[in-house]
Order: structure tokens, then C-alpha cells, then sequence
């Protein structure tokens, strides 16, 4: 279609990293500069289609955070001088069949050319074909198990894939602690779960480093005790956890509680904070492997962790962060095609080449997986730091 195109999106990066220190309603406004280029292409509305779990076990978690990222993007989008991004929120409930139900809804409904949103991989295994065989485009902010993006390429992710995340998590740390001998527990109902249980145990393997347990269980499972105490007995150097975030709380607190001591850090992919502090004391020396952190310098990520706090009152979390530059990245994509037209937008993702966001410098490989560079933090104090 004849849309008149979106700011360019390294102008709107430099805008919002200056943002700090004024009104919600006036911060892109009083500083979009004249000279800020401006390229023909979209105006009007352009309509997104979002995925969410609203309800169900991953909405406090992975749903609303993720809501809230978005939010806080398309308000500070919909401010410049440019077309007004419109989301159609689909409920996926939390279901790998809600999550198909979500995306048919999108597009047979609602005619949508572009998705996002979308929290757990497992629920994407089962939604993302639905897109490729309706050749919808998807840039799902969080899912992050192996091999998702090569379903087909009309899909695309901004978190790292495991087979990034935790190679590069485990090079750091093992470079730091010295370990020799671990064990793992993961989720065995979770793909996730076992995807990045089973990337950690063929990089640990490679490394030359002796698993000496290995516990899966159910997320259903209350009581994790009996797998915890076996890997007490084995006496590893530290243990790696794969797993969800009720899980990793649960984990990290039963573990202190069978006697796992102090002294054997709990190393957890995608720890965040909303886990340390659920965990409190248990979580202390835990270490994560993430996309994001809210002490970087990357650009406009000082703007962003400000801007959350004065509109929600609370801490950003990595899913909102993800999601916040996965709205950007895609306008991006829009403003780089033209157009909504979900071929010429899939066309634009691939091209993304060393974007800056606040995740970093960002592009995606043949995949369509995100590329950009990963962080390791450290729980002290009940909040995560950087590992060093």
C-alpha cells in the first residue's frame, strides 16, 4: 500500500535516549528535531497482531511484562510524527492450543500481516507453522528453544536462541569458577527445558566437564526434594537449572532447603529478578545467562529503564525489555519496506544488519534468529548484577 514511512529508527533510538527527565506525554515530541530525517512511506494506522498469555500460569510472569514492554514502545512510537501503531491482542491463555487458536484469530479474523508477542516455546512449536502456511510474519520477542525460527521464514525472534545463550554462559562462567564437575535439572514437559538442558550438556561435554547427575521432573511437580538431595549426594562444583520461572523459584528454595550448600551456586538461564526475589535468600550467588540488563550503556536503555519505572512503577523485566525492542525493531522492518505487506516486511528482517536497540547492536542470522550480545549477571543482595 502508499504509506507515508516511519522515522528512521536510529533518529527514534537517539530521541528516546534523551527522553529522560521529561513528561510521558511530551518526551518524543519535544524532541523530535526538524533535522530528524524522515523517509516517505506509512501513515495512517498499521495494525500488529499480539499474542499474549493474559491468563493462565505464564501471565504474571511472561504475559503481562511482556504487555507492558510493548506498551510502553508503541506509545513512545505512536508520539513522533508518523503512522499510529494499533495492536489486536490475541489471549493464548497459556495453552499450546490457545496459542493456535490466538494466531488463527489473528489472521483469518482479523486479516493480520504481522505478529508478535508470544512468551513460551513450547506454545510456539505449535503456532508458528500457523503463520508460515499463511504466510504471516512473526517476530516473537521471547521464546528462545533451539530451532524455532527454522520452521520457515516468515519467522523471526528477538531473544537469543539456547544454542547461543548457553554456550556463551557457560565459557564465562566455567573461565570464572573453575568447575570440573556439575549436575542438571530441567523440566522434562517444557521444550525450553530440555532443549537447553540438552545445548548445556552437549557444551559441557565438549568442555570437558563431568556431569555427575542429571534430575528431570514435571512442571507439575510440587515437591523437587528427592532430585535435589541426589544431587546433593553427587557433590558437584555447581548445578545448572532449565527451567521456567515458577520452577526456578521452587528449585532454588527446596535446594537450600535439602541441605545443597551455599558454596554451589545455582547457575539458571534466564534467571531474572522477579525469581531472586521470590526466592529471597535462596537465590543469593545465583547466576543467569540473559538478553538484557538494566544497567547497560546500550542505546536508549537508561531512557527505557526510566521511562518503566514512571509509567508502571516497578523495575523493568527482560521480557518487557524484549518486547520494547522487538516493537522497534519491527518498525524498523516496516519503515525499511514501505509497507505492511508481509512478504516485503519478511524481506526487511532478514536485512537487519548491526540495528542498534537496547539490547545492543542487533541483526539476525539466515534463521532468523537474533544476534546481539549476551549478558551474565549475578544475584547478590536480591538483585541481579553483573558477573565479573
Amino acid at each position: 500500500m502508499n504509506i507515508r514511512r516511519f522515522t528512521k529508527f536510529a533518529s527514534v533510538l537517539a530521541i528516546v535516549a534523551l527522553m529522560v527527565g521529561f513528561s510521558a506525554c511530551d518526551q518524543i515530541q519535544q524532541l523530535l528535531l526538524p533535522a530528524s530525517p524522515q523517509i516517505e512511506g506509512v501513515s495512517g494506522e498499521v495494525i500488529i497482531g499480539l499474542d499474549l498469555a493474559l491468563t493462565g500460569p505464564y501471565a504474571d510472569s511472561y504475559g503481562l511484562p511482556m504487555q507492558r514492554g510493548f506498551e510502553l514502545a508503541r506509545e513512545e512510537i505512536n508520539q513522533l510524527d508518523g503512522p499510529q501503531i494499533t495492536f489486536i491482542t490475541a489471549d493464548d491463555r497459556s495453552t499450546a492450543e490457545g496459542a493456535v487458536e490466538a494466531f488463527n484469530t489473528l489472521i483469518h479474523q482479523h486479516g493480520v500481516s504481522i505478529i508478535t508477542g508470544l512468551a513460551i516455546s513450547t506454545l510456539a512449536r505449535e503456532a508458528f507453522p500457523v503463520a508460515q502456511e499463511n504466510g504471516v510474519v512473526v517476530l516473537s520477542s521471547v521464546p528462545a528453544a533451539s530451532g524455532l525460527s527454522a520452521i520457515g521464514d516468515f519467522i523471526f525472534r528477538a531473544a537469543l536462541a539456547t544454542d547461543v545463550l548457553n554456550p556463551n554462559g557457560v565459557r564465562i562462567t566455567q573461565e570464572k569458577l573453575g568447575y570440573t564437575k556439575v549436575a542438571t535439572i530441567y523440566d522434562e514437559s517444557d521444550l525450553y527445558s530440555t532443549d537447553g538442558n540438552t545445548v548445556l550438556t552437549e557444551v559441557l561435554t565438549a568442555n570437558g566437564i563431568e556431569i555427575v547427575a542429571t534430575e528431570p521432573f514435571q512442571g507439575s511437580d510440587d515437591d523437587l526434594s528427592a532430585q535435589l538431595t541426589r544431587i546433593m549426594e553427587a557433590n558437584p562444583d555447581t548445578i545448572f537449572v532449565s527451567a521456567l520461572s515458577a520452577e526456578i523459584t521452587k528449585i532454588l528454595i527446596q535446594g537450600r532447603a535439602v541441605g545443597i550448600p551455599t558454596s554451589v551456586p545455582f547457575i539458571i538461564p534466564g534467571l531474572t529478578r522477579h525469581e531472586v526475589q521470590a526466592a529471597g535468600d535462596a537465590a543469593e550467588g545465583a547466576i543467569s545467562f540473559v538478553d538484557w540488563s538494566s544497567t547497560a550503556d546500550t542505546p536508549g536503555n537508561q531512557a527505557f529503564v526510566e521511562n518503566y519505572r514512571a509509567k508502571y512503577g516497578i523495575e523493568p523485566e527482560p521480557w518487557a525489555a524484549l518486547s520494547h525492542a522487538t516493537l522497534y525493531i519491527l518498525v524498523e522492518a516496516i519503515a525499511e519496506a514501505q509497507s505492511t505487506d508481509s512478504m516485503a516486511v519478511r524481506d526487511a528482517l532478514a536485512n537487519i544488519m548491526d540495528l542498534d536497540t537496547i539490547l545492543g547492536q542487533f541483526s539476525f542470522n539466515a534463521d532468523g534468529d537474533a544476534v546481539h550480545d549476551p549478558v551474565v549477571l549475578i544475584a547478590e543482595d536480591g538483585e541481579l548484577k553483573v558477573f565479573e
